[in-house]
C-alpha cells in the first residue's frame, strides 16, 4: 500500500479494472500518447493500445453519444470529458439518451458508461473550466453522481462506478488531483455507491459536504473542537442516489446542520438537502439549517476566484451561528 495522489488513484483504478475485464475502454481527447489533461491516463496507452485507449476529436457530444452506443452494445466506455464545463456540449446526449435506455427499453438495455470529468474551481483556470454544476446532472433521473474527496475514495468509487450498470458522472475535484496524498490499497478496493462516509462524529452539530470541500470543512471543524464543539462530519460521496438515511440519522442526534458546497447557491444540492432535513427531522432541529456555498454568479477568472470559493473562516461562522442560535 503505498501513499499516491487523487490522479494517481484514478489511474490505478483505470489499469487494475481494463486488466481484469477486457470489455473496459476508454475514449477522450488527447487521453492516449499525452496521457489526458491531468494525465490521469498516462502510460495505459502502452499497455492496453490504440484499440482500447481511444483519442477522439474535438466534439463531447461525439463522445459521449459514441461511448453510449459501445455501453448499449456490452461494452464499459469510461469516457474523459476535459472539464465539467465541456459537458454542456454533450448534455443532450446524456440527459435524453443515456439517462433513459433502461426505462426508454423497459429495463432490456442498460448503459454501463462513466463519464470522469475534472470539477471545480482553485486552479487558477479560464472560463468553463472551474464549474461546480452537479446539480445539473443529480436532477436527470437515470444519472448517478459520484464525486470522490481522496485518493482512496476516488480509486473505490471509480472502481465500483466502472462496474455499475448504469451511467455514472464521475466528478474529480481538480483542486486536490495532487494537494493531497494517503495510502491506497492495490488490487481490489471497491467502495458502494450511495452510501455517504461518516469521517468523524460528534454530538453537537452535522456538517454535510463532498469533493474538495471537505478539506476546509475538516479544518473548521479542527479548529471548533478546540472549543469543545465537536461535530458529525459527511462525505456524501454520491450525490445521486443520495444518502439521505445517514444524513437525517446525524442530524437526529446533533439537532443541527451546515451544508457546505462550493457549487452557487440558488438551487444547489444544499437547499434539496435542506428541504429533506426539514421535512424529516424538523422536531429534533435546535437552530435553522444553514448553507455555506458559491455565489449565484459565473466562476470568477483566476485574479479574483479566491472570493468566490467557502472558506474554513465561513464554515466557522456558519458553525457558530447554529451552535449558539
Amino acid at each position: 500500500m503505498s501513499q499516491i495522489s487523487l490522479i494517481q488513484a484514478v489511474n490505478q483504478a483505470l489499469f487494475e479494472e481494463m486488466a481484469r475485464n477486457p470489455d473496459v475502454v476508454l475514449l477522450g481527447e488527447d487521453i492516449g500518447v499525452d496521457g489526458g489533461v491531468f494525465r490521469a491516463t498516462d502510460g495505459l496507452i502502452q499497455k492496453f493500445g490504440e484499440d482500447r485507449i481511444i483519442d477522439t476529436p474535438l466534439s463531447e457530444s461525439g463522445i459521449v453519444g459514441t461511448a453510449i452506443g459501445m455501453a448499449a452494445y456490452g461494452l464499459r466506455p469510461v469516457a474523459e470529458i476535459q472539464f465539467m464545463g465541456f459537458l454542456y456540449g454533450a448534455m443532450e446526449q446524456l440527459v435524453s439518451h443515456a439517462a433513459r435506455l433502461r426505462s426508454r427499453t423497459r429495463g432490456r438495455y442498460t448503459c454501463p458508461l462513466v463519464v470522469r470529468t475534472p470539477y471545480g474551481g482553485g486552479i487558477h483556470a479560464p472560463e468553463l473550466h472551474s464549474e461546480s454544476t452537479e446539480a445539473f446532472f443529480v436532477h436527470t433521473a437515470g444519472l448517478k453522481v459520484v464525486v470522490p474527496s481522496t485518493p482512496a475514495e476516488a480509486k473505490g468509487l471509480l472502481v465500483s462506478a466502472i462496474r455499475d450498470p448504469d451511467p455514472v458522472i464521475f466528478l474529480e475535484p481538480s483542486r486536490i488531483y495532487r494537494a493531497i496524498k494517503e495510502k491506497v490499497p492495490e488490487g481490489e478496493c471497491e467502495i458502494p455507491l450511495g452510501e455517504a462516509r461518516l469521517v468523524a462524529e460528534g454530538d453537537d452539530l452535522t456538517l454535510i459536504t463532498w469533493g474538495a470541500m471537505l478539506h476546509p470543512t475538516l479544518d473548521a471543524a479542527s479548529r471548533i473542537s478546540e472549543k469543545g464543539i465537536h461535530a458529525d462530519i459527511i462525505d456524501l460521496r454520491t450525490l445521486s442516489p443520495l444518502d439521505s438515511s445517514t444524513i437525517i440519522q446525524s442530524v437526529e442526534k446533533t439537532g443541527r446542520a451546515v451544508i457546505v458546497h462550493e457549487a452557487a447557491r440558488t438551487c444547489g444540492l444544499g437547499g434539496e438537502i435542506a428541504a429533506q432535513i426539514c421535512e424529516k427531522a424538523l422536531l429534533s432541529l435546535e437552530a435553522p439549517v444553514v448553507r455555506v456555498t458559491g455565489y449565484d454568479i459565473p466562476v470568477p477568472l483566476p485574479k479574483t476566484e479566491a472570493w468566490y470559493y467557502p472558506d474554513a473562516e465561513q464554515i466557522l461562522d456558519a458553525i457558530e451561528t447554529v451552535v449558539h442560535f
